[in-house]
């Protein structure tokens, strides 16, 4: 019996997930991707930001998709960023294949503005996030007030 090292992904629930995290028209804004054995199946979604933190611990690798509100009081927009997480106490051996399981986890995960690959739970942080996100996305022209 050959034994196979390569990873899969349970692309119906994890394409499910993404049109879900994506779309106007449901209270999801992020979705979780971790991997059973060699499967990369959705593991989570949800709408608070505290959960999605939640999501990610350190004897552990993971993918995070997330829907964040940007702009100004002239303009709002959705933006998507893409999280890779390697935990601290990950091995050497998990680290290196996280660059060929992150190619296929984006043949779903294909639209964002922003990639991070975090490694502390620091850095999961919203502002940091909305930052990322607003560095990616150009000029922000408010002025923090809205005249009428």
């Amino acid at each position: 019996m050959k034994v196979t090292m390569s990873t899969s992904m349970d692309t119906e629930t994890v394409r499910a997930a993404y049109d879900d995290v994506r779309s106007d028209n449901t209270e999801t804004q992020w979705a979780v991707f971790k991997f059973e054995g060699p499967r990369i199946v959705c593991s989570a979604t949800g709408a608070e930001f505290e959960k999605f933190r939640e999501q990610f611990t350190e004897n552990e690798r993971a993918f995070g998709y997330i829907r964040i509100q940007t702009g100004d009081e002239m303009s709002k927009r959705q933006k998507f960023l893409f999280v890779t997480w390697v935990g601290s106490s990950v091995s050497v051996i998990q680290r290196a294949k996280m660059s060929t399981d992150k190619s296929v986890v984006k043949n779903v995960i294909s639209n964002f503005a922003v990639e991070l690959q975090l490694e502390n739970s620091s850095e999961i942080d919203l502002g940091h996030f909305v930052e990322e996100l607003n560095k990616a996305g150009g000029a922000n022209y408010g002025t923090g007030v809205r005249e009428i």
